[in-house]
């Protein structure tokens, strides 16, 4: 389980970032994709859909960051960026 402070952007490359809710993320199957006590290894990808809304991000620097794009329910599409909470 990896947990993430969280921040969105919206305007263009240059806008300012804002703080949002933290992600919380564990991925298992035959393997931890993201182990119940571990990080994501650098590269590993992450998407999602669901009605509460979308993502896909991409894992850096041993899992410490995040980088990628999201868009919430009734909202337009974000840069969304994290770092790992400790």
């Amino acid at each position: 389980m990896a947990t993430y402070t969280t921040q969105i952007q919206w305007g263009g490359a240059d806008a300012e970032w804002h703080d949002d809710a933290d992600l919380t993320i564990v991925i298992s199957n035959r393997d931890g994709v993201v182990p119940q006590s571990g990080m994501p290894g650098t590269g590993t990808q992450v998407a999602w859909a669901s009605p509460q809304g979308n993502g896909s991000i991409t894992f850096f620097e041993d899992g410490n960051r995040f980088m990628g794009s999201a868009q919430f329910k009734g909202e337009g599409p974000v840069g969304y960026r994290g770092l790992i909470k400790h």
